[in-house]
């Protein structure tokens, strides 16, 4: 079921970039290809050979360095459309993934003052390496996404794609678990509401007077994906965010403050800094009532016995869900969705990120675990309770067990096939050259001109 990537390929990890561009640097550059007015040089596709070479060792290096070339050919082909169609990509959207990498090699080097000895740039030549490629990765993506938005797939089609692999080529699906949950979130006190709410009115009152929001997002908004920005969010547009949010944001005019506004992540203010078209740009400030430990030692109490009347056949897991569980899952009877797959399964990693306390490779299919602390979605203090439905133990793929995973690695190629036959029309139209040693390349699945 591996599917052949065509973008995400052609920039690789920019965690691993800039190390990899360190390690060839003895490289002599030259221009590789030429898409439109973008080009592909020599020492990005050494960077990036370098990588797979890492990961998979040093076996048909040429074919390898081919596929890789015309990853990058396509996503160099999608950036010339999107230039070309004016497809927009903010630099606020930019900016937030570039401070992620930037974050990321920080951690690698051990330090900001290491990062020349460690990758040979500074911080800010890292940052313009960044910001230019993972621009262009992103205006690929957003292309890429209107080309294939409309791919469909029938069953009989699923079918077809399985049964074109090799039954020595089918992967391996390790031991994956079918689970059911119930999760109670113990009630946060009117009090705790009212502390958390007029301390915000103060922050409120302190930027009504003129106090920066910026400043005061940094030291005590609880929104960690943001507070570090001064709670900018990046600009987004209508149903990206939650209703009560989204309704306050787009109300604002530029440098206004508004009401306190209550949402499933606890309390906010929010200051709008820009509206361009259909879309804002705000920074908020977030503030979360706490659940008090005796409220949370309580929930822990009532699961515990819980846990028992299940066990004892008192009552079945699936009406306790349905009659106690405040988790999203309870109408189903506590089945919990893996939205990844869109099924029921999860692998142990998986789960374990979820369920971090919950030992479910020592379960036995129909056990009930104790009562285990977790963190809800919205980051909230919740206990749980963890029944293992189901196990399916590792195997070769097949279409009885594992007709999702089949279906999405089916209308992945299908959307590749789509990616492909646009960019055998387009480069009938788009100046492209490439140089003389990989002209000879066998293994391209566009008709690039040789």
């Amino acid at each position: 079921m591996k599917k052949r990537t065509l973008c995400a390929v052609a920039v690789l990890l920019l965690g691993f970039g800039a190390s990899l561009h360190a390690q060839n640097r003895q490289v002599v550059d030259g221009v590789v290809a030429v898409v439109g007015q973008t080009i592909i040089k020599n020492s990005d596709i050494e960077q990036a050979y370098a990588q797979v070479r890492l990961r998979q060792g040093i076996e048909g290096a040429h074919q390898e360095r081919c596929s890789l070339l015309e990853s990058m050919l396509i996503s160099k082909l999608l950036v010339h459309k999107g230039i070309v169609d004016s497809v927009e990509v903010s630099d606020d959207e930019v900016e937030d993934q570039v401070d992620r990498y930037l974050k990321m090699a920080v951690q690698q080097a051990g330090g900001k003052d290491r990062l020349r000895d460690v990758f040979h740039y500074s911080y800010d030549e890292l940052h313009d390496q960044y910001f230019d490629v993972l621009h262009d990765r992103m205006l690929s993506q957003k292309v890429e996404m209107q080309l294939t938005s409309n791919v469909k797939i029938t069953p009989a089609e699923v079918i077809e794609f399985f049964n074109a692999y090799d039954v020595d080529s089918l992967p391996e699906i390790a031991d994956q678990y079918e689970v059911s949950e119930i999760v109670v979130q113990p009630t946060i006190s009117e009090a705790e509401r009212d502390r958390v709410r007029g301390e915000l009115a103060e922050l409120r009152e302190r930027i009504l007077k003129g106090d920066r929001f910026s400043m005061l997002a940094k030291l005590y908004s609880e929104d960690p994906g943001s507070a570090s920005k001064g709670g900018e969010l990046g600009f987004f547009g209508r149903g990206d965010m939650v209703t009560e949010f989204e309704a306050a944001a787009f109300a604002l005019k530029p440098g206004e403050v508004s009401p306190i506004i209550e949402t499933q992540y606890g309390f906010h203010i929010l200051q709008l800094i820009e509206r361009r078209g259909n879309t804002v740009n705000v920074r908020h400030i977030l503030m979360q009532p706490k659940t008090s430990s005796e409220d949370l030692l309580r929930a822990r109490i009532m699961l515990d016995s819980l846990a028992q009347e299940i066990r004892q056949g008192h009552i079945t897991f699936e009406d306790a869900a349905k009659k106690y569980s405040d988790g999203v899952s309870k109408n189903q009877g506590g089945a919990v969705t893996n939205p990844a797959l869109g099924n029921g399964r999860f692998d142990k990693e998986t789960f374990s990120k979820l369920y971090p306390g919950v030992g479910i490779v020592a379960m036995e299919e129909g056990e009930v675990s104790n009562a285990t602390a977790i963190l809800t979605m919205e980051g909230k203090s919740a206990y749980c309770l963890i029944k293992l439905t189901k196990k399916i133990p590792a195997h070769t793929a097949n279409l009885t067990d594992d007709y999702d995973r089949i279906y999405n690695a089916a209308l992945e190629s299908a959307k590749t096939k789509k990616i492909v036959d646009w960019c055998n029309r387009m480069v009938r139209t788009t100046y492209i050259r490439i140089a003389d040693e990989y002209k000879d390349c066998p293994n391209f699945e566009v008709n690039w001109p040789r």
